[in-house]
């Protein structure tokens, strides 16, 4: 829309100091991922996929191979990645050169708007009652950089970024990390999946982000008593989009009860072992060129 500028272009003095907090943060943000070997967005064009506990299981197949594993849960409203991980529970400890994020079974370090609410706290911004509209992406986006530049992650091999629904967040993170080593997509099977998530992917391809490859979640289902499998949607969204995007489907996961049923290690373990084949795919995909 012509009219409108960025902070970049806007001439004469800067008595907020804005574009030095923001040049100073993103300068924070290139160092801390210096040490990080791939960053990995995790992205959807739909919720209720499972994004979250696909995520989780990645993170701790990866961990299980002895690779250093970070997860930022950039879901800000909807926050799950942690609680899944099991780091819900941990402290988040303030340092004079930035924060400890929670560690989780296996060295995963963490980091989720989750850890800084009360139990069952809605996330809310401070500003003007009658413009939240206006400012909450660029809250939102800020807390991401944010997370990004004041959390210790240290070395690591991959970072993965569970994102929201859609490509605003994915968007922002490319922006604040132009070595995004690109994008792990979650469906499920359904047509109306297929769509949503096509979407999102056009236009991610569209910013010129590599898909890294495809998971089908929720693919069938496991009786939880006599273990045998059937299908859960209709379709083949998982198929379709790997061959729409040229992209490997990394894996097709199956819903189980017992999963869900499970507490504590026991649900890291159970999703980690559905996950591996993705983790292994995704590993052989990011040291490929």
């Amino acid at each position: 829309m012509k009219g409108i500028r960025t902070y970049h272009e806007i001439e004469g003095d800067d008595r907020s100091g804005l574009m030095s907090q923001v040049a100073a943060q993103r300068e924070r943000v290139k160092a801390r991922l210096a040490s990080v070997r791939h960053v990995v967005a995790v992205m959807s064009g739909k919720g209720g996929v499972g994004k979250s506990f696909v995520t989780a299981g990645l993170a701790t197949a990866l961990a299980r191979t002895g690779r250093r594993v970070g997860v930022l849960d950039g879901d800000l409203h909807a926050p799950t990645a942690a609680r899944m991980l099991n780091a819900a529970a941990g402290r988040l400890e303030v340092r004079e050169d930035g924060v400890e994020p929670s560690v989780a079974w296996g060295g995963v370090r963490v980091m989720s708007s989750d850890l800084l609410l009360a139990e069952g706290a809605p996330l809310r911004w401070r500003g003007p009652e009658g413009e939240r509209f206006v400012w909450r992406g660029a809250l939102e986006a800020g807390m991401l950089r944010e997370f990004l530049a004041d959390v210790l992650w240290g070395a690591l091999d991959v970072l993965l970024v569970d994102l929201p629904p859609g490509t605003d967040r994915l968007e922002a993170l490319v922006e604040l990390a132009p070595g995004l080593a690109g994008a792990v997509v979650v469906t499920i099977p359904s047509e109306a999946s297929f769509r949503a998530v096509r979407r999102a992917v056009e236009e991610a391809r569209a910013g010129r982000i590599r898909v890294l490859g495809v998971v089908e979640n929720m693919t069938r289902y496991r009786c939880d008593h006599c273990r045998s499998e059937g299908p859960l949607f209709r379709g083949d969204a998982g198929e379709r989009l790997a061959r729409a995007t040229g992209s490997p489907l990394l894996s097709r996961v199956a819903f189980d009860p017992r999963i869900q049923a499970a507490e504590g290690g026991d649900t890291l373990g159970a999703a980690a072992d559905a996950l591996a084949p993705a983790a292994e795919a995704l590993l052989a995909g990011l040291e490929s060129p």
